[in-house]
């Protein structure tokens, strides 16, 4: 068989940098999907090689077919369609994800410039924190097209918001439609006019405190988890979310989902990465899609913008 022909039977390549909670149960998610051979890369050597062999053993269980490969040595991520960032410091309690900027600046262009290197033609999807700052950063080192590089945040805080919102309700969280813009912090833009149950809005079944406490709780999920874990942050939410982008991406679903996408002129951002509803497919973010927003709710994000644009200048 030609190399033309073995490149286009070939199953699609993935790979995970950072082995730590978030990156492994990334592979989890990725391998039961089936969605392609799976690189999970760790600075620390024995723990991704422990973790692939570990997943690769519960294949005849989970009944999945891939090849996993647990490495410290960027050559074995060579010609990644898809890559998942989530190295980086986790938040510890009475921290925001701004504190970890300094840190995780230097671990995330480090780790765009090596992916960069060995996988030119994949898209990333950015998960360290601070995230909007983060995505930038991985942009930057890159130097990939922005299409090209994305950041985790908005699947997470939307599925946040959906899921207390099925709790009030008493539903399913299958009926919940849900959006949120802005970046990933307590500055965040979760938007009840645009929810709804089974296609009824959220206002005709939840009283406006109940839906303000909901939006409230949905800006400090994450530091409702850090605060109860004490020694760490989420891992499977976040992880479950990458992994939805990543199947957008590798199975060309042009799903429509919540990402930190770059936008110029998209809600006057001009020229960063935050979150808005993106069409997400092969090439990446193939279109930002602009929502109207009344008064309040443009406010709002433009706040959040600024801190973005703070972040991404620090």
């Amino acid at each position: 068989m030609s190399e033309k022909m073995s490149r286009k039977t070939s199953r699609k390549k993935l790979s995970v940098i950072g082995a730590g909670n978030v990156g492994a149960t990334c592979a989890v998610w990725a391998a039961k999907r089936e969605l392609g051979d799976i690189v999970l890369l760790d600075i620390v050597d024995g723990m991704p090689q422990g973790k692939s062999l570990d997943l690769y053993e519960a294949s005849p269980v989970e009944h999945f077919d891939a090849k996993i490969t647990g490495t410290c040595d960027y050559t074995d991520t060579a010609d990644s369609d898809v890559v998942i960032i989530t190295s980086g410091l986790p938040r510890k309690p009475g921290m925001s994800r701004d504190d970890l900027i300094e840190a995780n600046t230097k671990i995330v262009k480090s780790v765009a410039e090596q992916v960069a290197k060995h996988s030119p033609d994949a898209i990333l999807i950015v998960v360290s924190n601070p995230l909007d700052a983060m995505v930038y950063v991985a942009y930057q080192a890159s130097g990939f097209d922005p299409s090209r590089v994305l950041g985790q945040a908005g699947i997470l805080d939307t599925a946040r918001f959906s899921a207390f919102l099925a709790e009030a309700i008493g539903c399913s969280v299958k009926d919940i439609s849900a959006l949120l813009l802005g970046g990933h912090g307590d500055d965040m833009v979760p938007l009840p006019r645009y929810a709804s149950a089974g296609g009824i809005p959220i206002s005709q079944l939840l009283s406006a405190d109940v839906i303000e406490q909901i939006v409230e709780r949905t800006r400090k999920g994450g530091g409702e988890i850090v605060s109860l874990l004490k020694t760490g942050s989420a891992f499977y939410a976040p992880a479950a979310a990458s992994v939805q982008m990543a199947e957008s991406i590798i199975r060309d679903q042009k799903r429509i989902l919540p990402c930190a996408a770059y936008c110029d002129k998209e809600y006057g951002v001009g020229g960063y990465f935050v979150g808005v509803p993106v069409v997400l497919g092969a090439d990446g973010c193939e279109k930002v899609i602009e929502v109207e927003l009344n008064g309040s709710e443009r406010q709002q994000l433009e706040t959040s913008i600024a801190h973005v644009k703070e972040l991404s200048k620090a």
